[in-house]
C-alpha cells in the first residue's frame, strides 16, 4: 500500500507543512546578529567613552562654575549635573546620529549586501522582517542611551560627588529626587527620538545605501533645527518634529511642567507613526532586486 506524501501543493496557500511565519527571524537571533556588528559596538562604545572625554576636558581646562552659571557651567557641581551636561551635549546631534544609524542601516544594509532577497525567500514575511528590524533597532537605541546615562552618572558621582542638582535659576533638587526625575527625562528623550527612528526606517526601505538613509535622516534633523531657529516662523515652529527636543529639562524643575513634554511626545509619536506606515507600505510593495 503506497504511503501518501504531503507537499506544499496540498496547502491552499502553497506553504510547506509546519511553516509558521511567527517562527522566522526571531528578535533574539536578529539582536545577537546586530550586536556582533562593528558599527553597533563602535556606536555604543563611543557613548560609553563620551563622559570620560568630557570629564578629561574639564580636568585639562580647569573649568570652574559660577553661582549664576547655566547648566553647562554647573556640570562639575555633582554627578547629576554632570549627567545633565552629557545629555545636553548629546540630545541635539549625537543621539540623533546613533538612532539614525541603527534604524537607517537596518534594511538598507541587507539590500547593500544583496542578502535581503534571501531573507525574504527563507521565507520571512515582509511585514515581520520590517517589524523585527524595528524592534531590534529600538533595543539597541535604548541600550545606547542607558549606557551613556549610567556611565555619566557613575563617573560624575565618583569625580564630583552626590551633590544636589542645581539649575541656572538657583533652585536645586536632592540627589535621589534628581535621579528619579531623570528617569522621566530619559523617557521623554526616548519618545522624542521616535520621529528620527521612523524617518530613518522609511529612508532605509527607500534606498539600498545605508549611508544615504543615515545621512539623509541626520540632514533632515539639522534642517529642522535650523528652521526652528527662525523666529519669523512664529508658532509654525511648534509643528516641527524637533521643536520640543529639550522639553525634557522641564522634568528637572522643582515642579514638573508637563505641558511642553506632552505636546512634544504627541508630536514625535505622530510623525513616527506616519513615517512608519509609509515605510511599511513602501516595503510591502517594493520590488526587491538586491
Amino acid at each position: 500500500m503506497s504511503e501518501s506524501v504531503t507537499t506544499s501543493a496540498d496547502h491552499p496557500d502553497g506553504r510547506a507543512p509546519g511553516f509558521r511565519p511567527s517562527a522566522t527571524l526571531s528578535v533574539r537571533t536578529e539582536f545577537e546578529r546586530q550586536l556582533r556588528r562593528r558599527r553597533t559596538q563602535v556606536a555604543i562604545g563611543f557613548l560609553a567613552l563620551l563622559p570620560g572625554i568630557l570629564a578629561a576636558a574639564f580636568a585639562i581646562g580647569g573649568a570652574e562654575a559660577d553661582s549664576g552659571a547655566g547648566l553647562i557651567e554647573l556640570a562639575t557641581r555633582g554627578g547629576v549635573n554632570f549627567m545633565v551636561f552629557c545629555l545636553l551635549m548629546s540630545v541635539g546631534f549625537l543621539l540623533i546620529v546613533v538612532v539614525a544609524l541603527f534604524f537607517g542601516d537596518s534594511v538598507a544594509s541587507e539590500a547593500s549586501w544583496s542578502s535581503l532577497r534571501y531573507l525574504l525567500t527563507i521565507p520571512v514575511p515582509r511585514s515581520r522582517l520590517l517589524l523585527q528590524k524595528a524592534v531590534v533597532s529600538v533595543l539597541l537605541s535604548l541600550i545606547a542611551i542607558v549606557v551613556l546615562v549610567v556611565v555619566a552618572l557613575a563617573l560624575g558621582t565618583l569625580l564630583y560627588g552626590a551633590d544636589p542638582l542645581a539649575n541656572p535659576f538657583g533652585d536645586s533638587l536632592p540627589y535621589q529626587t534628581a535621579v528619579l526625575r531623570l528617569f522621566v527625562a530619559l523617557g521623554y528623550i526616548a519618545i522624542n527620538l521616535t520621529w528620527i527612528a521612523g524617518l530613518a526606517l522609511l529612508l532605509s526601505v527607500l534606498t539600498d545605501a545605508p549611508l544615504g538613509a543615515v545621512g539623509g535622516t541626520v540632514m533632515v534633523s539639522i534642517l529642522v533645527q535650523i528652521l526652528d531657529q527662525i523666529t519669523a516662523l512664529g508658532d509654525l515652529r511648534r509643528l516641527l518634529p524637533g521643536h520640543f527636543s529639550y522639553a525634557w529639562t522641564r522634568a528637572l524643575s522643582p515642579t514638573i511642567d508637563w505641558y511642553d513634554m506632552t505636546i512634544g511626545a504627541f508630536s514625535a509619536l505622530a510623525y513616527a507613526s506616519i513615517f512608519g506606515v509609509l515605510a511599511w507600505i513602501r516595503f510591502s510593495g517594493k520590488d526587491i532586486t538586491s
